[in-house]
């Protein structure tokens, strides 16, 4: 079933109108997705691979979990569900903290455009990495790496087909955050 998400002003504020899943990307409107980032005491970051299957970016690696927010739910909500659906990982909302919120307005050669807000979070991961169950359409693979490979990798990332290369800034921030926090 496709599912509902609202729409945003190219500001953020929610419009009170919502259109399904499969138009969001077609139309081009702005919407809010959750991405959460998982990083352990030890300073390792849990990079997932996206599906083979997605339309955007098949393949390469990111953010530990992503995911558009439904109609109605809340950005917490959203980061605890997408959580729970792509990795089987049970987050509470206080396990969650917020880093910000990234505007990600892109095209696509192929009809899909890009109007998010990923509303950011991070959080430890407190279990092996052996215990999370990658959800098939959705992660390839996941893997974890240490700041310092991390750190190369993005360095590199224009070349080696590894992160999204016009997210480097994200990366950074993200990377920024998750050193702060250790």
């Amino acid at each position: 079933m496709d599912e509902l998400i609202d729409i945003v002003t190219k500001e953020g504020t929610l419009t009170g109108v919502s259109c399904p899943k499969s138009e969001i990307h077609t139309k081009g409107h702005y919407h809010n997705t959750a991405h959460i980032w998982l990083y352990t005491k030890n300073g390792d970051i849990l990079l997932a691979q996206r599906s083979f299957e997605k339309a955007i970016c098949p393949g390469m690696w990111d953010v530990s979990v992503a995911g558009h927010v439904d109609a109605g739910e809340s950005i917490e909500e959203a980061a605890i569900r997408e959580t729970r659906e792509e990795l089987s990982l049970d987050l509470k909302q206080t396990d969650l903290d917020k880093i910000g919120v990234f505007e990600c307005f892109q095209s696509y050669p192929f009809g899909i455009t890009d109007n998010e807000f990923h509303h950011t979070y991070i959080a430890e991961l407190q279990v092996p990495l052996e215990e999370l169950k990658p959800q098939p359409g959705e992660v390839e693979a996941l893997k974890l790496v240490d700041i310092t490979t991390f750190k190369e990798l993005l360095k590199n990332s224009g070349n080696n087909d590894h992160f999204v290369p016009s997210n480097r800034a994200y990366y950074e921030t993200v990377l920024e955050a998750i050193i702060n926090r250790q």
